[in-house]
C-alpha cells in the first residue's frame, strides 16, 4: 500500500507540475505549437537521467521514493500520451511538417536530455 500512496503522491505532483508548465507555455508562446508538450517531455527526460544514474552510482533510495520520484512525479510530468495526441492533431490540422517536425524533436531531443542528464551526473561524482 506504500508504494501506491507513494506513486499517487508523485503522480498527483507530477501532472499537476505538468499543467502550470503547459498554461506557462500557452501564455508565452501561444497555441499554434504544442511547446508545453514538447518542453516536459524533455525536461522530464532530462531529470529522468539524472535520478537514474543517481540510483545506479550514488543513491540508495527506498523503492518507495524511486516511485514516487520515477513513476509518479516524472511519470505524470511527462506526457507521451499527450504527445501522441498533439502529432496527430497537428497532422489533422494539415499541418504535416509541424508533425513530423514534432514528433522528430521530441524523441531525438527527450533522449538527448537523458544521456546529458546521465552524463551530468557521472562527470559531477567522477570529478
Amino acid at each position: 500500500m506504500n508504494m501506491i500512496l507513494a506513486i499517487a503522491g508523485g503522480g498527483a505532483i507530477g501532472a499537476v507540475l505538468r499543467h502550470f508548465f503547459g498554461a506557462l507555455s500557452l501564455h508565452f508562446f501561444g497555441a499554434h505549437f504544442p511547446w508545453g508538450t514538447l518542453g516536459v517531455n524533455i525536461i522530464g527526460s532530462f531529470f529522468m537521467g539524472i535520478l537514474i544514474a543517481l540510483f545506479a552510482h550514488y543513491w540508495s533510495p527506498s523503492p518507495e521514493l524511486r516511485a514516487f520520484l520515477t513513476v509518479g512525479l516524472l511519470g505524470a510530468f511527462t506526457t507521451f500520451s499527450a504527445f501522441s495526441l498533439d502529432a496527430v492533431t497537428l497532422y489533422e490540422r494539415g499541418l504535416i511538417l509541424y508533425s513530423f517536425g514534432y514528433i522528430i524533436a521530441s524523441v531525438f531531443l527527450s533522449i538527448t536530455a537523458l544521456y546529458a542528464g546521465l552524463i551530468l551526473i557521472r562527470q559531477f561524482f567522477t570529478s
